[in-house]
């Protein structure tokens, strides 16, 4: 099967290089280009696309796509908040995923970003290189004896529940699908999101972006969470009414907010920008607060992760290519 690569940096060509060495015929062609209406012909001649979560697959891309022959989408991630699933399904596309890849490496960062967090270690950071050794501003907030709220216990929010309770916090969680046994099991509590929020002095979503959680947290709900309190966001950006989550941070509302996704990161990140004027004026407010971390989407970013994607998305081809069913199949 010829695959064309959307999106595909460094680490995806060298991670899919050794999972095809291992045996795989499949046949990929990669580039650097975010796939997107203008952007579709490269994928002529071609039997899949492989695209990552800031492609866009929407109907006009997917309409293009068919044009040029392509049959089936392979996503290399979890998400399909991208791909317009009723488009696909329409053209005759079929949309595969990858539904996990190594969970506690998205659990573990959001831990080190609450903790970079919480005790100011990127200031901290700055100021020696700069020799600067004094202590000033740099007083951090104890996590043990804390209650923490996990929104979303799939595999990463079940992983990053456990963290906490290792620590030493109180955990509740909220998920209003299904409850992991294995964190009831150790005396997690399931309550309503809006307890859970009044009642957790960090928060942190694991959610996927359906029309129910789109800008879940807003200027009602981040009232009901006590002041002061700490929110880490490492799965879609959306999550977040961002302009309401500003205030919040102004008024002290919310005392830090550690952010690995943004809602309109797609034509921002997984690109060096650094000599470029960012006109996004909303982000750039986020960046001027001293107590706001944000990161480029990369939480996924481990070896094991890296491994898991290439490995399952090749085996998703495979499954495609013999003609029977996959595993992964989105629209089956």
């Amino acid at each position: 099967m010829k695959v064309w690569m959307a999106s595909a940096r460094h680490y995806d060509i060298e991670s899919f290089v050794r999972a095809l060495g291992r045996g795989s015929d499949h046949l990929f062609v990669y580039s650097r280009e975010r796939l997107s209406p203008e952007t579709a012909v490269l994928a002529d001649g071609s039997d899949a696309v492989c695209s990552f979560v800031n492609d866009d697959l929407g109907a006009a891309t997917l309409e293009q796509l068919a044009a040029a022959g392509v049959r089936l989408i392979a996503l290399r991630c979890a998400g399909a908040d991208s791909v317009d699933l009723e488009a696909a399904r329409r053209l005759g596309l079929r949309v595969v995923n990858v539904p996990a890849y190594a969970p506690e490496s998205v659990a573990e960062y959001a831990l080190a970003l609450l903790l970079c967090l919480c005790r100011r270690l990127h200031r901290a950071h700055n100021r020696v290189r700069e020799n600067n050794f004094d202590l000033s501003g740099l007083v951090g907030v104890q996590l043990h004896g804390k209650t923490a709220g996990v929104v979303g216990t799939g595999l990463i929010g079940s992983a990053t529940a456990l963290l906490f309770r290792a620590f030493g916090m109180t955990v509740l969680a909220s998920d209003p699908v299904s409850q992991d046994p294995q964190l009831t099991a150790v005396g997690i509590r399931y309550v309503a999101l809006e307890e859970l929020l009044a009642c957790s002095q960090v928060v942190s979503l694991h959610c996927p972006l359906l029309s129910a959680t789109h800008h879940m947290i807003n200027a009602e709900r981040l009232a009901l969470m006590p002041r002061g309190a700490l929110l880490v966001n490492t799965s879609r950006g959306a999550l977040l009414d961002t302009p309401a989550v500003i205030t919040a941070l102004k008024r002290g509302q919310l005392g830090g907010l550690a952010l690995d996704v943004y809602e309109q990161e797609g034509g921002l990140f997984f690109a060096d920008r650094s000599a470029d004027v960012v006109t996004d004026d909303t982000f750039e407010r986020l960046l001027t607060f001293p107590n706001v971390l944000v990161s480029a989407h990369q939480a996924f970013l481990t070896d094991a992760a890296l491994e898991a994607i290439a490995t399952t998305t090749l085996r998703n081809l495979d499954q495609v290519a013999a003609g029977g069913g996959c595993d992964n199949d989105l629209l089956r």
